[in-house]
C-alpha cells in the first residue's frame, strides 16, 4: 500500500489559520466525497481531513483491506506527521470502529489521542454481535443484503457495471467490520459522543449506548431524524451540532495555549 499522505487524505478548504483538524472516516464501501462540503457547515478554523481507504475514489485500483489490525497499522504511519495540531477523529458506521482503534492505538503507542472521538450509526465494539456472516454470501443473496440496508441508491442496484466494481469493494469492507475482535483495553481520555438514527433497526440506542464505558471523560448520545444512514438523511441537523462541539473544542484549545 502506499504510505503518502496526498493518497490517503482529501484535505478541505481553511478560511483561516487552522486550530482543529477532524479526521473523518466513511462507512462501508463510501469514499472522501461523503465529507467533501462539510468545511462549508463547520467553523472555518477547523480542518476537514477526509479519509480515502484503498479500493475507492481515486485509489479504485488499490486492493481494498479485509482486515482491521492491518488497516490501523497503515494508518498509524501516515496520519502521525499530520497530527501537528490537535485534532479528532469522526466515523460513521465502519469507520466509526476504524476511528476508535486508531484512537486507542494513537494513544497507546505515542501517548497521542483525539481531543475528542465521534462516532455514528455504530453499536458500542463490545456489545455483542449476533447478525449473520454476509461478506461471503453468493452474489444473489449478498445483493439483497445491500437492499436490506438501504445504503445502495437504486440507480446502483440496476447498473450492472457499477456493480461489478462495488460489490467486491463491499465485500472487502463487510469482511473487515464481520471479522472484528474488540479486545478490552484502558478506555480513552478524550469525550465520546455518539450519534444514532432514531430508525436505525441496525443500531437501536440501546447499542450506542455502551459507548460511554469506553471514555474516562465525557459521553453524549444524541439521536437524529432517520434510519442507518441518517448521516445523509439528517445532515444539516448533524452538521450544526458537530459545529457546537468543534467550536467548544477550538475555544477551549485556545484558552489552554494562552
Amino acid at each position: 500500500m502506499t504510505k503518502t499522505a496526498d493518497a490517503w487524505f482529501q484535505t478541505g478548504p481553511t478560511g483561516e489559520q487552522v486550530e482543529l483538524k477532524m479526521f473523518c472516516f466513511p462507512y462501508a464501501g463510501g469514499t472522501s466525497l461523503i465529507f467533501k462540503k462539510w468545511a462549508d457547515f463547520l467553523p472555518p478554523s477547523v480542518q476537514i481531513i477526509a479519509v480515502e481507504l484503498p479500493g475507492r475514489g481515486a485509489r479504485l485500483r488499490e486492493p481494498p483491506f479485509v482486515s482491521l489490525p492491518s488497516l490501523i497499522d497503515e494508518l498509524e504511519d501516515v496520519t502521525r506527521p499530520l497530527l501537528d495540531k490537535p485534532f479528532v477523529f469522526f466515523g460513521h458506521s465502519m469507520g466509526a470502529i476504524i476511528a476508535f482503534e486508531l484512537a486507542r492505538s494513537l494513544g497507546r503507542k505515542y501517548g497521542h489521542e483525539p481531543r475528542a472521538l465521534f462516532v455514528a450509526g455504530r453499536r458500542a465494539p463490545q456489545v455483542p454481535n449476533s447478525d449473520p456472516i454476509t461478506y461471503n454470501l453468493p452474489h444473489d443473496e449478498f445483493v439483497e443484503e445491500l437492499i436490506k440496508l438501504d445504503g445502495t441508491p437504486e440507480e446502483v442496484l440496476e447498473n450492472t457495471e457499477l456493480m461489478d466494481l462495488m460489490i467486491p469493494l463491499l465485500r472487502a469492507d463487510f469482511q473487515l467490520v464481520q471479522t472484528y475482535e474488540y479486545l478490552a483495553d484502558a478506555p480513552l481520555r478524550c469525550p465520546i459522543t455518539v450519534y444514532g438514527g432514531l430508525h436505525d433497526f441496525e443500531t437501536p440506542r440501546d447499542d450506542l449506548l455502551p459507548w460511554k464505558e469506553l471514555t474516562s471523560s465525557r459521553f453524549v448520545s444524541r439521536m437524529l431524524p432517520g434510519d442507518h444512514f441518517f448521516i445523509r438523511s439528517s445532515q444539516a441537523q448533524l452538521l450544526r451540532l458537530l459545529a457546537r462541539e468543534l467550536h467548544e473544542l477550538v475555544v477551549l484549545s485556545r484558552v489552554n495555549n494562552a
